[in-house]
């Protein structure tokens, strides 16, 4: 096939040219490419394979195509392994079952594949891109921003789908170049018509060159068609060629044979790319008979062989086939091809376009592809399967039970995504006291669950009570109802009446072949035990629903708390059993990559910095819960961020970036997801901190109230954290509210099965109260026994204050210069300070406090985390073997490389790998 120059886009190819430099040089670039149909994006993205291919890159090609938008699979990885590169994870078969592996097993193959050559990813039509797919290409060019990797995507103008919308969006928040194809010049057309005619055009072709507007495409149908038809431009009053081009295909196909013309129409309404025996299917005729007409449609170029497939030759020619078919038809033929292709086991994005597009009413086997479709897609990207059947939703009749049945599903999958509004306002319009009591019931039960997900439980109680009064339920989802409302209960402190829907919820669970259900009644009898200060039996509980889940990993899903390794790990941080819950957390986070429980990850990585936060490790606390944000932007999921930014603002406080601080907790009450979010533990406490740093100190001490008016508050923060709060009320003069918290620790005490750490806890919080050295001193020498250095230091601390106000200055003096030696080994920086300035008062010179550089102050800045990962970067691991490596995740080891780049003033692996060498050659830095 000839190959033609490509005419009038000089300053684009320039900018590809460009691009392949730079990235050449070290750097990621994103370049999206948009244009009208036929303008000339493919041919462009060909040009530029062309380029990346004489530049020495590795090009992955990705030609997307409309049927993608409902599948499951990665269009993506299957290009990648197309083309040589093995998935040492597993077959093809695991990737379907583990569906939340496929964006880091993409990642992985790019980074093998960056390491031997710069690599361009091309994807064109990329608006119609699968959902796994695109949520890889939004997530990937920021998280890959440090390889030489060139990510190149076309896509039409006009898109109408919401999800690649958002995406584009997100490409050009985060610097994509865009490069918009408008309409060429008459000096390139012209340029185009003499390539394909091989001279200049006669004068008599000038007034049809301009009819196609400066549309590359129609000029390559137009001299076809003059071809076709003797070679020779219209005569003078002969009939000009419409400019309309749906009217220009259907001219061609009044040419062909009848059988031609009906083989392109059914074809047209399957898609770009059809089979033919389902084609001669919704013919009637035997795939044999179709010979002829196969033939016809080949030699005229409206079609080419694909594979095991017929392709129309452009988009264009497809969608002018099929418009000029009546709606009616275009629907009848789309039911018959979705009952055709689902009675032939065809996979269920094919099946789907045409249950969708059909319209009309849908049979039950139509309703359960649909439901299984939008299950699967929600497997890996919750707002795709929302549209999906928002879409379904709006072609039945508003009285249809199923119409509800999908809304439902739509507002369900919304819940943890940002458009969490969108959920609620789709629950509230949908809710009514006509609908079944079922539906009705089933509605309220998602209201309630987004209500929990902003922290709204009195909102969400109430929506659960007025289900529950609903008449003729069936037991599941008077089940699951029970379920929701008992955690909202235990949440809001109101044991008493939680523990009276104990009873019933058990005797549900009992009942259920749900192991979901049975598992969530388990984990809220130890959440019960848990807040009435029985860790032990809280212990126990959790362990036995973490194994009856781990049991049905495949058949569980369970939103937070409930997830029982999730609680199971914070019940440990409560205890002397910090290392146990580390673990947890890090087998729990694998598993739950492993058998596709995408939504939960940010919460394995905030619950693991809540555990980080507690050892006073407050580097890669805060590099936990920049993985936790950085998992849920590229998921597109909210619940954690809150919980996130609480201990972002509580890190900067402790090291005296009060301004960062302010920020994080104006985020994190924006992300709650509704106006004035009350203050949840977590929230109360960075927010208590900030304020009492910024001498507000009665605000600050108005916020620790809530810790001491029920069981819930305080132990939903880890202990090491008490003291605190109980320091802040009494500064603050809220004495009422420090005793308060202590009345609550006394209980946990009195249950809690003679753990070391709420020993020291309980004393430390009395001898803050009463003032006593000697509970201080029992509290010091219990802290030494863990690992909670934070709760020594201040504890040290403490005591210090105390023995001065005994006398006892010298014994004093040592107190607290042990707690600024142990604070100066965590960077609390403030706190540090803090105790530097008391010593000065007392009149002795004490130590600097912890040198904290500038973020771009070189090799001394970095972290023992850090310094870790560096090297292996230079030895050319891949993100993933270096978390396998250092037993960390591929999130917090590509936020350890952000730091890195940002502190030593780079932007790319090989910049560091460089100056790792050179300063391996320089030898170590004389004293």
């Amino acid at each position: 096939m000839t190959t033609f120059p490509l005419r009038g886009r000089d300053s684009e190819l320039a900018v590809l040219r460009r691009a392949h430099t730079a990235v050449r040089g070290g750097g990621g670039m994103c370049l999206l490419v948009e244009g009208a149909p036929g303008v000339g994006k493919t041919r462009l993205l060909q040009e530029a394979v062309r380029v990346g291919r004489a530049e020495g890159f590795e090009v992955v090609r990705v030609q997307a195509d409309e049927l993608d938008q409902y599948a499951a699979q990665s269009s993506l990885l299957a290009a990648l392994r197309e083309t040589g590169e093995a998935d040492r994870d597993g077959p093809e078969q695991a990737v379907a079952e583990e569906p939340f592996w496929v964006l880091d097993r993409i990642a992985e193959i790019l980074e093998r594949r960056v390491r031997r050559a710069p690599v361009s990813v091309v994807v064109d039509d990329v608006q119609w891109a699968d959902p796994t797919t695109l949520a890889a290409l939004r997530a990937l060019p920021k998280r890959l921003a440090g390889s030489r990797i060139l990510w190149l995507f076309g896509m039409q103008s006009a898109s109408g789908r919401s999800l690649a919308r958002r995406a584009r969006d997100h490409w050009e928040e985060n610097g994509a170049t865009r490069l918009v194809l408008r309409p060429l010049g008459t000096e390139a057309i012209t340029q185009i018509a003499a390539d394909l005619l091989g001279r200049t055009p006669e004068s008599g072709l000038a007034p049809l060159l301009r009819d196609v507007h400066g549309n590359p495409f129609l000029v390559v149908e137009l001299l076809g068609a003059l071809e076709r038809s003797g070679g020779q431009a219209p005569l003078a009053g002969g009939p000009p060629v419409p400019a309309d081009f749906r009217r220009t295909v259907h001219r061609l196909l009044g040419e062909l044979p009848e059988d031609a013309m009906r083989l392109l129409q059914v074809g047209s309404v399957l898609g770009r790319r059809f089979d033919l025996t389902t084609a001669a299917r919704m013919l009637d005729r035997r795939v044999g008979t179709l010979l002829p007409a196969v033939g016809a449609v080949l030699s005229a170029e409206l079609l080419a062989e694909d594979g095991d497939r017929l392709a129309f030759r452009h988009e264009l020619v497809r969608r002018a086939v099929y418009e000029e078919l009546p709606r009616p038809m275009r629907s009848a033929l789309h039911r018959e091809a979705g009952e055709l292709l689902g009675t032939a086991g065809a996979p269920s994005a094919e099946v789907i376009r045409h249950v969708v597009l059909g319209g009309g009413p849908l049979d039950q086997e139509a309703m359960r592809t649909l439901l299984r479709a939008v299950g699967d897609i929600a497997e890996t990207v919750p707002e795709a399967a929302a549209d999906l059947a928002l879409e379904a939703a709006e072609r039945l009749p508003p009285s249809d039970p199923r119409r509800i049945e999908l809304l439902t599903e739509a507002s369900y999958q919304l819940t943890g995504t940002r458009r969490i509004h969108e959920a609620l306002h789709l629950v509230n319009t949908t809710l009514s006291d006509d609908l079944a009591a079922a539906q009705q019931a089933a509605l309220h039960l998602v209201a309630a669950e987004i209500h929990q997900a902003t922290g709204d439980d009195t909102t969400a109680m109430a929506h659960t009570r007025l289900a529950l009064a609903l008449p003729d339920l069936r037991e599941d989802l008077r089940t699951q109802l029970l379920k929701t409302q008992g955690t909202g209960l235990v949440s809001m402190g109101e044991l008493v009446s939680a523990e009276a829907i104990g009873g019933m919820l058990i005797e549900g669970a009992r009942r259920s072949r749900d192991t979901a259900v049975v598992v969530s009644a388990m984990v809220f009898q130890s959440q019960i035990a848990f807040y009435r200060g029985r860790l032990s039996d809280a212990v126990e509980l959790a362990e036995q629903a973490r194994q009856r889940s781990d049991a049905e990993p495949h058949t569980i899903r369970l939103r937070p708390p409930r997830v029982p390794a999730l609680w199971l790990a914070t019940v440990l941080t409560a205890t002397d059993r910090l290392d146990e819950a580390e673990r947890t957390l890090r087998e729990g986070r694998r598993q739950a990559e492993a058998v596709g429980l995408g939504w939960s990850l940010p919460h394995w990585y905030v619950h693991r910095a809540f555990v980080l936060l507690e050892r006073g490790a407050l580097d890669d606390a805060a590099v936990e819960a920049e993985a936790c944000l950085a998992v849920a932007d590229e998921l597109e999921i909210t619940r954690a961020v809150p919980l996130a930014r609480a201990v972002l603002a509580d890190v900067a406080v402790r090291r005296g970036d009060l301004s960062q601080a302010r920020t994080h907790l104006r985020t994190a009450e924006a992300t709650a997801g509704i106006a004035n979010p009350p203050h949840g533990p977590w929230l109360a406490l960075a927010k208590a901190a900030l304020l009492d740093a910024e001498n507000h100190s009665r605000e600050a001490a108005d916020l620790t109230r809530g810790f001491g008016t029920g069981p819930a508050w305080l132990p939903s923060v880890p202990p090491g954290h008490w003291p605190r709060l109980v320091r802040i009320a009494l500064r603050g003069g809220g004495r009422e509210a420090a005793e308060a918290i202590l009345a609550v620790l006394r209980r946990i005490a009195a249950e809690s099965g003679g753990h070391v750490v709420t020993r020291a806890v309980h004393a430390h919080v009395q001898g803050l109260v009463e003032g006593s050295s000697r509970l201080l001193r029992a509290a010091v020498r219990d802290y030494r026994l863990g690992p909670r250095v934070l709760a020594l230091a201040a504890a040290h601390e403490d005591l210090g204050h105390a023995l001065i106000g005994e006398g006892a200055v010298d014994e004093a003096v040592q107190e607290l210069r042990e707690a600024q030696g142990l604070l100066r080994r965590c960077g609390a920086t403030r706190d540090h300070d803090r105790v530097r300035r008391r010593l000065a008062d007392l009149g002795v010179r004490a130590a600097p406090g912890p040198h904290r550089p500038a973020a771009t102050s070189g090799w001394d800045s970095l972290s023992e985390s850090e310094l870790r990962v560096a090297p292996l970067v230079a030895e050319g691991l891949t993100n993933r073997a270096i978390a396998e490596r250092l037993y960390l995740s591929v999130h917090t080891v590509n936020t350890h490389l952000r730091h890195i780049f940002t502190k030593l003033g780079i932007n790319t692996r090989v910049e560091l790998t460089r100056l790792l060498v050179e300063r391996e050659a320089a030898g170590p830095p004389e004293a």
